[in-house]
């Protein structure tokens, strides 16, 4: 079995005495990589065995998981683990950490965990506890699948968890190691010529244009793309193909809009309501190739919310993010990467503005971002806004990274004015 373990997670090792979990921690895990219901109980009462220390036992190692967490390290919880009520709490600790959960279920016959148990001198749990251990997993393995794990791998062999194979993978979001150059370009919306003119002026090569998009730069830059690629300009699905051929052939970075998250999920079936602008480009799609349109499902589907770069002192996301999400993924990441976080009041470009978090944010990393178009690009504390409306007539802003250079082209024309108030 190969288990594929998210850097950071939450991994739940879950199954009775004598499974094999702490051997299986032990073999795969750094000891503070491993947070044990039994060594807190020794820490309190100097006996691992002592059930009376139980509950302050699970305060420790809960109070541990959290600081761990926090600071975006992986965490194994080594306990029996087979009810909904002790899982409960470490599922909630892992979600306000915006992290994934990962569950390895030990589901071994229980004769061999009972005689696994007789054997062990230190710690030997009685039969009948073993098998009501056992019977709590049986009826637990329905429900963990509905608890919101990331993944869950069940070993039913003691061969088999034995000879299990783990690989550490970091989040999609993570790519500090990705240093640049970039130039990262606001949303497009659709306004295909201008973005052609805006890479020229980065001086990026076209180095094809049929049947698929290829570019180069001299300096080995690479462009990241904010999203709100499509909708209310004249040209979405050719700037959409650009993107999409320049990400999968590795030369170029790409979040999701907002825009774009409704398409996916309208092009897989889903019964959404769409603003009349991501109407007219579903109808477009309409006419494409199927396999077009699949293609651009998948492409969205699998960006990322946001990307943490050179070293965690950059974080790309289409409506900004807070420190205490960058790097982690969640839903509710992924919905404020998207969304951004509205104050409810009007400015003058759109409705409604979307920049309560920029005044509060004091965070390391610079965040850039774009979703709410201003006249200019606007700073505020360690933030920048590219998004400078260029299908209202405005303009298409790169920043050049790590220069902190402003590029800018204009728009030919206002292809879409906001409804008259």
């Amino acid at each position: 079995m190969k288990i594929t373990l998210l850097d950071p997670s939450l991994v739940l090792l879950v199954g009775p005495s004598g499974c094999g979990k702490t051997t299986f921690a032990r073999r795969h895990f750094k000891p503070t990589e491993i947070a044990s219901s039994d060594y807190y109980r020794a820490l309190i009462s100097d006996d691992e065995n002592d059930q009376s220390v139980t509950r302050e036992a699970f305060e420790l190692l809960h109070a541990v998981v959290a600081k761990r967490l926090a600071r975006g390290k992986i965490t194994v919880v080594d306990a029996t683990n087979v009810k909904a009520e002790a899982r409960r709490p470490l599922i909630k600790l892992a979600r306000r950490y915006h992290l994934p959960i990962i569950a390895i279920v030990f589901n071994l016959p229980t004769e061999i965990c009972k005689e696994r148990n007789r054997r062990r001198a230190e710690r030997s749990v009685p039969d009948y506890v073993v098998e009501r251990q056992h019977d709590d997993l049986q009826a637990s393995l329905g429900e963990i699948r509905r608890e919101g794990f990331h993944r869950i791998y069940e070993c039913n062999g003691a061969d088999e968890a034995e000879a299990a194979v783990l690989e550490r993978v970091p989040l999609r979001c993570d790519r500090r190691a990705e240093l640049g150059p970039f130039d990262i370009i606001g949303d497009v919306h659709g306004c295909f010529d201008e973005l052609c003119a805006l890479l020229d002026r980065l001086e990026y090569e076209f180095i094809a244009t049929q049947p698929s998009y290829a570019i180069k730069h001299a300096d080995g830059r690479r462009p990241i793309f904010l999203g709100d690629l499509i909708t209310r300009g004249p040209n979405s699905l050719e700037a959409l193909k650009l993107v999409m051929d320049v990400v999968e052939a590795g030369a170029g970075l790409c979040v999701p809009g907002d825009r774009e998250a409704l398409l996916a999920r309208k092009l897989r079936g889903r019964n959404i309501a769409l603003p009349r602008d991501l109407s007219e480009t579903l109808e477009q799609l309409e006419n494409a190739p199927p396999e077009f349109r699949r293609r651009v499902a998948t492409f969205i589907e699998r960006l990322p919310s946001h990307y943490l770069l050179d070293g965690g002192r950059l974080v790309v996301a289409h409506a900004g993010l807070v420190e205490q999400m960058q790097g982690r993924s969640s839903r509710q990441v992924r919905t404020f990467a998207l969304y951004g976080e509205t104050l409810g009041e009007v400015d003058g470009w759109t409705d409604p503005r979307r920049f309560g978090w920029v005044a509060r944010y004091t965070g390391r990393a610079l965040v850039v971002y774009g979703h709410t178009p201003t006249p200019d690009p606007e700073w505020i504390n360690n933030t920048i806004n590219l998004d400078t409306g260029c299908v209202l007539g405005g303009k298409l802003t790169a920043l050049r990274y790590p220069e902190m250079e402003i590029v800018q082209v204009t728009a030919q024309k206002i292809y879409f004015a906001p409804p008259s108030r």
